[in-house]
């Protein structure tokens, strides 16, 4: 999903998503200082003990792999906020709150459950950027997708509890209208899944009539659910997006809640093992209350 903005002036058309300049491999690697840091250890620049970079690469992404498919057998809801900011006030802002389920033939539908009516007046959001949250803001880097990118090993850093082995990744090329990541990945050195994702998605598109969607750079934190897979639940974006009349600062907050394993027929394994489905809550049967609109 991506967010496409607009100015307020009939004159100009402005588009975004969560970004601003395309970046580099090289500045990556910088920027990614500055967002976690506080969170995390000391880097390691050593090389890996036991392993080599690429047998933990294609470890990695055949966990990946197992995850994606594993996150389509679940449902959840989804909490999308979007502001423009004054300095540090919100000067606008545009929130949707959804559930992923499935229908009865087992096909994932979308439910939308509270939507206010947006005060954005700066910007305008588009389908272009839904599709941005919905499929590349949860980045996921599969054995299918690999050879995509070119992955550098950077070390290895503490994240809270865990040893992570760090990775700054970009696309190789720009195929078409393809959209790609771009930025450094943390990968759990025990489950040899992706526990953390800092970067932007690529490219930003300048059309000769104006318009103009940036992307803003995100980090998106994962959690372990029914202790096998580590899910998305919380990115946030703080960013000032250049624009070619005008800088405006943005902030988003996705928060994804409520995994439940869909009851069908179908199986999720993990490492050759079936993933039982977990047992709910008392808690659980009750609906859950709705964050208030900021």
């Amino acid at each position: 999903m991506r967010l496409r903005f607009r100015t307020a002036h009939p004159a100009v058309r402005l588009s975004l998503f969560l970004a601003t300049l395309v970046i580099t491999l090289l500045p990556v690697v910088m920027l990614a200082a500055t967002t976690a840091e506080a969170q995390q250890g000391p880097l390691d620049k050593s090389d890996p003990k036991g392993t080599t970079v690429d047998e933990i690469i294609k470890r990695f992404a055949a966990k990946e792999k197992e995850f994606k498919e594993a996150r389509d057998q679940y449902t959840f809801r989804q909490d999308v906020k979007v502001m423009t900011l004054e300095g540090d006030t919100p000067d606008g802002n545009y929130q949707e709150v959804f559930d992923v389920s499935f229908d009865d033939k087992g096909h994932k539908v979308k439910n939308v459950v509270f939507a206010p009516q947006p005060t954005l007046s700066r910007i305008q959001m588009t389908q272009e950027d839904f599709s941005d949250i919905e499929d590349r803001l949860p980045f996921v880097l599969t054995s299918d997708e690999v050879a995509e990118y070119d992955i550098l090993y950077v070390g290895q850093q503490k994240q809270d509890e865990l040893n992570t082995f760090v990775f700054d990744v970009a696309p190789k090329q720009i195929v078409g209208k393809k959209r790609y990541f771009q930025g450094r990945i943390w990968v759990d050195d025990h489950d040899f899944q992706i526990v953390e994702t800092y970067g932007k998605t690529v490219p930003d598109i300048r059309k000769k009539k104006g318009e103009e969607n940036l992307f803003s750079k995100f980090t998106t934190w994962r959690e372990q659910i029914d202790g096998k897979y580590w899910f998305p639940t919380y990115t946030r974006a703080e960013d000032t997006l250049k624009f070619s009349m005008q800088d405006v600062k943005i902030r988003e907050i996705i928060k994804y809640t409520n995994y439940r394993r869909f009851g069908s027929k179908s199986k999720i394994t993990y490492e050759g093992q079936e993933v039982q489905k977990a047992q709910p809550k008392p808690e659980d049967q009750k609906p859950p209350e709705l964050d208030k609109p900021q």
